[in-house]
């Protein structure tokens, strides 16, 4: 930018302390986007979109544009980074995260990416956690937990390739399927206290009937009684028990 242009622009912030017109504000934030895009770059390969990023910086440089005053002799750039920074900071800590985790946990995590590449650049190596630790001073448990809380960024899709599977099949292809007994568990929940009620007899019947799955005929010759009576117990038992679970 020559100096014209910043003689100019100079006046146009004067002009906008001033009067607060939306066109002299429009103007100076289509001159500066270049510096949010040029900042949100620096965030990018974080797993956030890069579009996105760029409006966010661009949410941050509108809030420079408003605060910023030209009678501090401040050059814009200068007032505006940090302001587009933090802006960018806050979208990662506090609507980056699949799962919520404590605001240091994040702010740990972020600052670790940055720790732990300058270190290995240093060292020549991978760094270890206690090196990590010391460099960004904290300690190795709050290292850890920052790098364990990393994994919360973001969820992994169902359907995404599982990991160390040659065959590519889904993680949703490895999961079990529904139970089909699972339905019926508040149901047993809900008739047992009823049941035990019952006649001891009348509750071997039901066992045998419905969990052994034996038919009328068969109860009859194990208990030693006639297939019709089993009928009758089986209809009073029934009756009873769903006249119960209807008052309950």
């Amino acid at each position: 930018m020559s100096e014209d242009e910043r003689d100019q622009l100079r006046r146009k912030f004067e002009a906008y302390a001033e009067n607060r017109e939306p066109r002299v504000r429009d103007e100076l934030v289509t001159a500066h986007l270049g510096l949010a895009e040029y900042l949100a770059r620096r965030f990018a390969n974080r797993g956030e979109p890069l579009d996105d990023l760029v409006q966010v910086a661009s949410v941050g440089l509108l809030k420079a544009v408003d605060r910023f005053d030209p009678g501090r002799g401040l050059e814009f750039s200068t007032y505006a980074t940090p302001t587009i920074v933090g802006e960018l900071k806050r979208h990662f800590r506090d609507k980056g995260w699949a799962v919520r985790v404590p605001r240091r946990v994040q702010e740990l995590h972020l600052r670790l990416g940055k720790v732990v590449s300058t270190l290995a650049q240093d060292l020549g190596r991978s760094p270890t956690i206690g090196e990590i630790a010391e460099r960004a001073g904290a300690s190795e448990e709050e290292v850890l937990e920052a790098m364990e809380a990393g994994r919360a960024y973001r969820f992994a899709s169902l359907d995404a390739p599982a990991a160390g599977d040659d065959d590519n099949q889904s993680m949703a292809s490895q999961l079990g399927e529904d139970d089909p007994l699972l339905a019926g568990i508040e149901h047993r929940v809900a008739l047992s206290p009823l049941i035990a009620e019952l006649p001891r007899r009348e509750q071997l019947i039901l066992h045998l009937r419905f969990f052994e799955g034996l038919t009328q005929s068969e109860i009859a010759g194990r208990l030693g009684i006639s297939q019709m009576h089993v009928s009758r117990l089986l209809a009073r038992s029934l009756a009873k028990l769903r006249g119960s679970a209807e008052e309950d």
